[in-house]
């Protein structure tokens, strides 16, 4: 090969590099987890100015964003008969799939035993480190009722200043329904202004994550820094089995679903790479929920479909978040030497269908729910106090991680079966996409 070349191939990979925002946020994982290594205090303190203040711009823009997105994807449906058709096939996918989940996090914790041998005496756990935690159980687990309350908002302002998706989905839906009432010429005055305003919003948010490589660096470096590597030894075989547990969901449970759709799992998961490898490094799924409901649209799913299951998945597709809760009550039951009867583990499947959709919206969500499944699962002999999740604070953050991942293709793949099952999809785009990841970016 001449050398000039040679040397004009070297330039054009480095400025597509350069211009690539997904390699900017590897590189600044790698810089995070240098910094949170060689100077952990440092590391610590970066994440003030980083992570907090992308994490909040993003809470800001996520409930506009999600309020607009429902209420033109349902008005742009043919009738609310199709709303209906939608909906209830997104429901049975979603506890058909959730259910799914919760068995899978059972059945590796019961195969792998991560907990076993541990011998963890409760007495020695400091209580006051779960309370923060518990405290929220009450208003934000239990049944079914309690939770459909929580969706009803005091006023149409509080939800969007504190990110509560399910109260912004409960306004977006009612607000919609009622305007697919209205006549098709105030229809289309109501949805025009509306539209514009979620094309502003997008556009903030594609500037917004220009600073995403930054925010990565910061949530790295902090990571390593607070916890470092040594603090995981003791519980490294349990984040193994959760990988591997999350890893099966997503190749194996998912990809049957998908080869059922006559769709590669493989190249699905390499189209929505980019925003898996953001979601990775931030351990928040807010930072590619809007890019990943535009690339879908752009993928050929109709705006209706994407509108409605992307942020309804959020709140009640948490399939990874499942995995999580069951596989860390078997871990907890094995570490603290309480066994648990066929009996009992059929009842924490089933408070843990009702309890993983009642904290939505609330920081440190996993722990709640999961403290909340402890205590529903009542106290006295043969239980598991919400107590002993203290035992899990340490390598949380690292569960975190794989649950936002694991949430974004589980979303992502119900959108796409739900959306092929009710026929609104433009399969012949949908499989260019596939076939052309990179001429489907959104940022």
């Amino acid at each position: 090969m001449p050398q000039d070349l040679f040397v004009a191939k070297k330039t054009t990979v480095a400025r597509k590099l350069a211009k690539s925002l997904a390699f900017w946020v590897v590189m600044g994982i790698i810089g995070g987890v240098l910094l949170g290594c060689f100077a952990p205090e440092i590391g610590i303190a970066t994440k003030e100015w980083t992570i907090d203040p992308f994490i909040k711009a993003l809470k800001w823009l996520i409930g506009p964003i999600i309020f607009t997105t429902i209420i033109c994807g349902i008005v742009g449906l043919e009738n609310l008969k199709s709303l209906g058709s939608l909906g209830i096939k997104t429901i049975i996918y979603f506890e058909v799939v959730s259910t799914l989940a919760l068995v899978v996090g059972v059945f590796f914790g019961e195969a792998f035993k991560p907990g076993h041998g541990m011998n963890l005496d409760i007495n020695a756990l400091n209580s006051s480190s779960v309370a923060k935690y518990t405290s929220h159980i009450s208003e934000n687990t239990g049944s079914f009722k309690s939770i459909l309350l929580s969706a009803i908002p005091d006023d149409p302002i509080t939800p969007f200043l504190t990110g509560n998706t399910l109260q912004v989905l409960f306004m977006a839906v009612i607000i919609a329904i009622v305007i697919s009432f209205f006549r098709q010429n105030v229809k289309d005055k109501v949805i025009k202004p509306l539209e514009k305003a979620q094309n502003f919003f997008f556009k903030i948010l594609t500037i917004l994550m220009y600073y995403s490589p930054i925010a990565t660096f910061g949530a790295m470096a902090f990571l390593i820094g607070k916890f470092g590597f040594e603090t995981l030894f003791n519980m490294a075989y349990l984040l193994f089995v959760m990988l591997f547990s999350c890893l099966f969901f997503i190749f194996v449970v998912l990809g049957i679903i998908c080869a059922l759709a006559k769709v590669n799992v493989f190249k699905f998961m390499r189209f929505i790479a980019r925003e898996v490898l953001i979601v990775f490094a931030t351990s928040s799924s807010e930072t590619a929920l809007a890019p990943l409901m535009r690339k879908l649209e752009r993928a050929g799913m109709h705006r209706g479909s994407v509108g409605l299951i992307i942020p309804t998945g959020y709140s009640f597709n948490l399939d990874c978040t499942n995995i999580y809760l069951s596989l860390s009550v078997i871990f907890l039951s094995q570490a603290f030497g309480i066994p648990l009867s066929l009996e009992q583990t059929i009842s924490m499947i089933i408070i843990l269908m009702v309890a993983s959709k009642g904290a939505v919206g609330v920081t440190g969500s996993g722990f709640i729910v999961l403290a909340g499944t402890l205590q529903a699962m009542g106290t006295g002999p043969g239980t598991i106090p919400a107590v002993t999740v203290a035992a899990l604070l340490g390598v949380d953050k690292f569960m975190s991680e794989m649950r936002a991942v694991g949430n974004l293709c589980g979303n992502s793949v119900a959108c796409m079966i739900v959306s092929i099952w009710d026929k609104k999809i433009d399969m012949d785009k949908f499989r260019y996409a596939l076939d052309h990841p990179n001429e489907f970016r959104v940022v």
